[in-house]
């Protein structure tokens, strides 16, 4: 069976060698438009690929205001069988060292001005989210990840903040006592919403720095960041080719049919507006 891989992250991904008939997609959805024209194309393997920059082309949107639910739903409505993040990320442990990568399976949602949820307005649904990644398109990403020849770190705690700016030498040491891994600002909503979509999703997160803990450390600079970043994406492209050929079972997911009996309005009294705007989400009828 072919699949299709769902990609959020960096405009430059999707520059890669060996993809073919590569296509630019343009997608309306229920939530506004996501933030860039998809990108379609096809590897050897016969897996499609489907990539979104999720800063927008020339890293145009701050983190605190990407239409996350549209780039979620843009990506579920092109096709997307998986759903696989990219990011940048500060290490929060001395042994992930920047340019090392972190597969994490937990998550600390300290966003503060992002709606993490297509159930609104006219229907509610509760999703269990005690595991918020597919353990098998995570171990499958990090294996993908050791065979690009990086330095993979398996588990862990990704905490998102809100940003865009760094956090204050008070804060990084506050979020160390929590035992998390890594630091970044995009993890969430997109972790949630792609579970309201049903899609197996795992994070593949490029530590650039230290953040600011650190004592051997200077302060984060935008410089150090970019510049570590562009070392990561090789690997991270080389990840991408390598997972899109063993790509797990979705119906093996924990994210396999989430929806169901997470709905809880009554059919008849979900609203018109609701069953339109989730049209794309929900059979009729359910």
């Amino acid at each position: 069976m072919s699949y299709t891989l769902g990609v959020l992250g960096g405009s430059g991904l999707y520059e890669m060698e060996g993809l073919v008939d590569v296509s630019e997609v343009e997608i309306d959805t229920p939530y506004g438009r996501p933030s860039d024209v998809l990108v379609r194309g096809r590897l050897e393997n016969g897996t499609t690929l489907l990539f979104l920059p999720r800063h927008g082309r020339g890293h145009r949107i701050p983190p605190h205001a990407i239409n996350y639910r549209a780039n979620v739903c843009a990506l579920k409505k092109a096709g997307a069988t998986h759903l696989v993040s990219v990011s940048a990320v500060g290490s929060m442990k001395e042994e992930i060292e920047p340019g090392h990568l972190v597969v994490p399976d937990q998550f600390i949602d300290l966003s503060k001005r992002r709606v993490s949820t297509f159930f609104e307005d006219g229907i509610v649904a509760h999703l269990p989210f005690a595991d918020p990644t597919c353990k098998l398109l995570g171990a499958a990403f990090a294996d993908a990840a050791e065979r690009a020849g990086a330095r993979v770190h398996r588990g862990g705690t990704y905490v998102c903040m809100e940003g865009p700016q760094f956090s204050t030498r008070a804060e990084s040491l506050l979020y160390r006592t929590w035992g998390v891994s890594v630091i970044g600002m995009t993890g969430m909503p997109e972790a949630k919403l792609a579970r309201e979509a049903e899609l197996p999703f795992a994070t593949l997160a490029l530590a650039t720095d230290y953040d600011c803990w650190h004592d051997g450390h200077d302060a984060v600079t935008v410089e150090q960041v970019v510049a570590t970043m562009k070392k990561n994406v090789t690997f991270a492209k080389k990840a991408l080719v390598e997972l899109s050929g063993r790509l797990p079972d979705p119906t093996t997911s924990i994210a396999y049919r989430a929806l169901k009996g997470a709905v809880m309005t009554s059919p008849g009294a979900v609203t018109d507006d609701a069953r339109a705007r989730l049209a794309w989400l929900l059979p009729p009828g359910e």
